[in-house]
């Protein structure tokens, strides 16, 4: 693939005047406690293509699918497509070459969403759902990503910062922030609609205040105090503790809310909780899932919707940020030095981060 980390590497020794820079790279998948990521000096990527420049990176969103790709859950599905690879995908930085670029020029600072390119001919590209193409490249999977000090872009797909939003809480915006956008749109929230939010994350803590901002009460829903803390902060109008046994879940939900939801959005990756999320709503109610996981049990005289849904298209990612920028929106970041790489991920696996971790290359 373009710009893998092999192919760059491949480089270093054509000459002694060959940029360098530090990045966390894979080079075989295992669990994150064996620390499998390296901190490592390669050479800085080059644009290789018409449209192509070359970002200095000032952020990376450190996202829970970085971490089922570098410990193998996602193998059957061909992530990682390329190793080694340097992952991460929700990146945040300044252009410094863009030679022949007509969009972007030197100086610009701009984020990188999953979505590194598509074919932009297909059907789907021609219908404003190019993030569904067949031929897409994901940034940090099948192309080097944003666990490094520079990254190669796309500039199709870039969207440009405004000064109002630094570049720490910029970079969730590209992943988490997306993610959200996308569902909550989905779950059709509305005044007089309630809309249950499984899992206070990265992800689910924008969900919240987007779901808020177009009226809907808004249900928080996680195992941890400290997230339904989060969630009440951030003005989720209730919150219920999720529990292993979903007939007493279902149970604590009818006696908080008195009856069912109208709709839910499913960010916690598990079966169970999106089990529990398709019985938490009302007959002819809807479910939107974004992660992977069965759906266990579905009734279908109960005439329930479910949807699922992926990142964002360029359009969606350009009309998120204007939103970042116009309404207040509060992206909770911790941020780490790119070395701390493998700490971050083992804290996320452990549900240990508030809400979303950012790398900060030196």
């Amino acid at each position: 693939m373009a710009n893998s980390v092999e192919s760059d590497m491949a480089e270093e020794g054509e000459t002694t005047t060959t940029m360098m820079m530090k990045a966390m790279v894979l080079n075989r998948c295992a669990p994150i406690e064996t620390r499998p990521l390296e901190l490592k000096s390669i050479p800085v990527p080059k644009p290789k293509k018409r449209g192509e420049v070359l970002l200095e990176i000032e952020a990376c969103g450190v996202c829970r699918s970085n971490l089922h790709m570098i410990e193998g859950d996602w193998k059957d599905e061909g992530s990682p497509s390329v190793l080694p690879v340097v992952p991460g995908h929700e990146v945040v930085g300044v252009v410094k070459k863009a030679d022949g670029a007509k969009k972007v020029r030197e100086g610009d600072r701009v984020g990188i969403q999953p979505l590194f390119s598509s074919c932009l001919k297909c059907g789907y590209c021609n219908s404003g759902k190019e993030h569904l193409c067949d031929d897409a490249e994901i940034t940090g999977e099948s192309v080097q990503g944003g666990y490094a000090e520079y990254i190669v872009a796309n500039e199709e797909f870039v969207t440009a910062i405004p000064d109002s939003i630094d570049s720490a809480h910029a970079a969730p915006l590209f992943c988490p922030g997306i993610t959200a956008y996308k569902a909550v749109k989905a779950s059709e929230p509305a005044k007089g609609r309630s809309v249950g939010i499984f899992g206070v994350g990265g992800v689910g803590h924008l969900a919240i205040q987007m779901a808020k901002m177009d009226g809907a009460r808004v249900v928080a829903i996680s195992r941890a105090k400290k997230h339904l803390d989060l969630a009440k902060k951030l003005g989720a109008d209730s919150t219920v503790t999720y529990q292993e046994s979903t007939d007493q879940f279902i149970k604590s939900l009818k006696k908080e809310e008195g009856g069912l939801l109208d709709s839910a959005i499913v960010f916690a990756p598990s079966e169970k909780a999106i089990d529990a999320a398709v019985r938490s709503v009302k007959k002819g109610g809807l479910v939107v899932v974004g992660v992977v996981g069965e759906i266990p049990h579905f009734y279908a005289f109960d005439e329930k919707t479910i949807r699922g849904t992926v990142i964002g298209s360029r359009q969606d990612m350009a009309d998120l940020v204007a939103l970042a920028a116009g309404r207040s929106l509060e992206v909770v970041v911790e941020t780490h030095r790119l070395d701390e790489a493998n700490d971050v991920l083992a804290r996320l696996k452990h549900s240990e981060v508030e809400a979303r971790a950012v790398l900060v290359p030196p």
